[in-house]
């Protein structure tokens, strides 16, 4: 396997240029562990529908090239109208200070690069920096051991930022395969509100794989939003791990737009550690051509009094697949527990495939729990209606498919970035956006 031994070659020069030395062990151990149990395949349950050998088995490059020549105006088509949003660019994994803007004060702030180099927040990454990803994952320890750039906030107790954040991950002017760790840490301190808005761009013919890791911890009363929006080119691979914690009274959203990119790959686990908490992952997956796009979710409700929620819609073209597999665990003292989950799905090809698979292992007996998923075409006699009043077959189809998954987008409160993926819907569909 092509990466495997771009990892065995490049390990011991690429540790040697990280200067963390307090994570030094921590960086070694997760190595260990990846080696020891080397990339998923299809063998393993978690991956029996999704097939990772066209990743695997190209070379990159771990060392990307810093020189570029991004021009603003690129950045400022990829904006989504929010002229007054504050925000953060990486490109070719390195914050560009030029590019960003920061107006937000009262808040520690911080590239993680700087902050892990910053005296001064070793307590922090000491206490947060890996302590809910999973240990047991391939693309976690090679990421837990590797990153050294990514999206650093700590947002101290009762502060509210009124303004989104939008995180950039542009690649450009790379002459090879590029492999990307990216590292993102959001702590949301009692009562405070955040929301992050995180996009990734590869403008290489080049392939890009992009491997990243999230870790949120969002604390009582506090609430935490974090949007995923993936429209990147058919160069692009993406393996992303999210894990959030909660603490009681609070809530986090995880929204996840799919629109594009050859293989992505969501992994979602929602951690509660306290009553009263409240969870929300919605996504919409709109794919075409070869393209995969696979959601891992799961929902741990350690604690009484807890809801989780989970809207996924996913419209798959031509000779595409999609993959679902959403978990939930009641523990036995979660009682009052109440979790719901949907997977809808339409096939508009023959060739087009998705293989789903909602699942709930309950161990408390007073809770309120449903799941379900569907799989099928339009409805034939909606279609019918909308072109016996003179809409085109096209028109038609579009409509329905646009209704079908606009009200994964409802419980977006960020007004540009709710246009933004209808005008994505309307463009991938074919149809005028209702914004427009």
């Amino acid at each position: 396997m092509a990466l495997l031994e771009n990892i065995q070659n490049n390990h011991a020069a690429f540790l040697e240029t990280l200067k963390h030395r307090f994570l030094d062990k921590e960086r070694t151990s997760a190595l260990q562990r990846f080696f020891q149990h080397g990339f998923p395949t299809r063998k393993d349950e978690e991956y029996k529908y999704t097939n990772l050998r066209e990743i695997t088995e190209k070379n990159y490059n771990f060392f990307p090239s810093e020189a570029y020549n991004f021009p603003k105006e690129k950045l400022d088509d990829l904006l989504l109208g929010e002229e007054n949003f504050d925000r953060v660019v990486f490109v070719n994994g390195i914050l560009n200070k030029e590019l960003s803007k920061i107006s937000i004060e009262n808040v520690e702030f911080l590239s993680f690069n700087y902050a892990l180099n910053d005296p001064l927040h070793k307590e922090v990454f000491e206490k947060y920096f890996d302590k809910i990803a999973a240990k047991n994952l391939a693309f976690t320890n090679l990421n837990s051991a590797y990153c050294k750039q990514g999206f650093f906030l700590k947002v101290p107790k009762n502060v509210v930022i009124e303004k989104p954040i939008h995180v950039f991950y542009i690649s450009h002017n790379q002459h090879d395969n590029t492999f990307y760790n990216t590292r993102n840490l959001l702590i949301a301190e009692a009562g405070s509100k955040v929301e992050i808005i995180e996009s990734h761009h590869n403008f290489d013919d080049h392939f890009v794989l992009t491997n990243t890791v999230t870790e949120i911890f969002t604390y009582q009363n506090a609430k935490a939003d974090w949007h995923k929006l993936q429209n990147d080119s058919d160069n692009s691979y993406m393996i992303d791990h999210t894990f959030a914690k909660q603490e009681r009274d609070s809530q986090t959203t995880v929204n996840t737009f799919t629109f594009g990119g050859k293989l992505v790959r969501n992994n979602l686990d929602f951690i509660h550690n306290g009553e009263n908490i409240n969870s929300f992952m919605n996504g919409i997956t709109i794919i075409g051509g070869e393209q995969l796009a696979d959601h891992h979710t799961a929902v741990h409700h350690n604690t009484p009094h807890c809801e989780s929620y989970q809207n996924y819609k996913g419209i798959y073209k031509d000779k595409s697949r999609g993959v679902f597999n959403g978990k939930v665990f009641v523990d036995k003292i979660a009682q009052k527990t109440n979790a719901y989950q949907q997977n809808n799905n339409i096939l508009l090809d023959e060739g087009a495939s998705i293989d789903t698979k909602p699942q709930l292992e309950i161990f408390a007996d007073d809770v309120k729990c449903s799941h379900g998923c569907t799989v099928g075409q339009l409805n034939e006699d909606a279609l019918f209606y909308l072109r016996a009043r003179g809409i085109s077959k096209k028109e038609a189809q579009a409509l329905l498919l646009f209704a079908f998954a606009s009200d994964a987008i409802q419980n977006i409160d960020i007004e540009p970035l709710k246009v933004k993926i209808s005008n994505l819907l309307a463009e991938k569909l074919g149809v005028e956006s209702e914004f427009e």
